[in-house]
């Protein structure tokens, strides 16, 4: 189930609010076989992540189906980048030696025994959730306010919130029974190509970045050229590399002689200002990629009332 973006901020009794989590979705299913991890393209992450899989097969209850986000922790925060030198390393010689730490923030349970559990309402589900489940590191259970704090959110630093209807069941689509409160601006984009370096800088100078529109077409979003270490940049320009074209991707083509295209495979979260009146990105930062999302599910996130 997803989140609809939204501006509204006057909410009745029939709502609870989460904090908004910066990192990956992934759903968790135990069978007879141990428990699964499945990241939003349906791609099996146990691999990755094999603390959180443990973690899920010491569990004392069977047919266990939870949902949450993967993430990792800087002074308390949720920071997304961080958790990029996680995602993506299967070898289990590099997971062990990795410092990063990761944490499974759950909040949803859709099935407990045999028992289908997600035409039940939110909070009974969520109530449900607390007691099937033993939490402990690297688990931890998703707490709720009956009542929005937007403003206190922000002013922790966090990305924002997730109103919920408490009476929703569970839709395994966009749904405007969750919605995303956010304290600032940021989304996926489709990377098209990227520009040449300048002065000392290696690789790539800024990305080129884009969405679908209704039609299917790639639409031009603008430039991100902040945000990379030097590793980013190495490790993101050899992935660069290998998918260049001659052609544009984006419709109506750029006529950019310093670009270099590439096919639209990757996916980057991307935080910025504003939207500017003639529908581009205003001071793009680059926060890493997402293998979490197919491009094509990439479009312009707009606030709705």
């Amino acid at each position: 189930m997803l989140a609809t973006l939204s501006s509204r901020r006057s909410f009745d009794e029939r709502w609870l609010f989460e904090r908004k989590l910066d990192g990956v979705r992934a759903l968790a299913v135990s069978g007879e076989d141990g428990p699964r991890l499945l990241s939003r393209t349906g791609r099996t992450v146990n691999a990755t992540y094999p603390e959180l899989v443990d973690a899920l097969a010491a569990q004392p209850c069977e047919g266990l189906t939870v949902d949450g986000e993967i993430v990792a922790l800087r002074d308390g925060r949720t920071d997304f980048s961080l958790l990029q030198q996680r995602m993506g390393l299967t070898d289990p010689r590099a997971v062990r030696a990795s410092p990063v730490a990761v944490t499974y923030y759950l909040f949803d349970l859709l099935a407990l025994d045999g028992w289908d559990t997600g035409r039940l309402p939110q909070r009974t589900r969520k109530s449900l959730l607390r007691t099937a489940v033993t939490f402990h590191e690297p688990l931890r259970f998703t707490p709720h306010r009956n009542t929005a704090h937007l403003d206190e959110a922000c002013a922790k630093g966090w990305e924002g919130l997730i109103a919920k209807r408490a009476d929703a069941v569970y839709q395994p689509r966009r749904s405007r029974d969750w919605l995303k409160l956010k304290c600032s601006l940021g989304q996926e984009f489709v990377v098209g190509g990227f520009t040449a370096p300048a002065g000392s800088r290696a690789e790539f100078g800024a990305l080129l970045l884009g969405y679908y529109d209704e039609a299917g077409r790639l639409r031009y979003a603008g430039k991100a050229g902040t945000g990379f270490s030097e590793q980013t940049l190495r490790s993101l320009g050899a992935r660069l590399a290998g998918l260049r074209r001659d052609s544009c991707p984006f419709a109506p083509a750029l006529r950019d002689r310093t670009a270099t295209w590439v096919e639209p495979e990757l996916v980057a979260q991307i935080a910025f200002t504003e939207w500017t009146r003639d529908g581009l990105l205003r001071h793009p930062r680059y926060l890493g990629l997402r293998d979490d999302k197919a491009p094509h599910e990439v479009v312009r996130e707009r606030p709705g009332a």
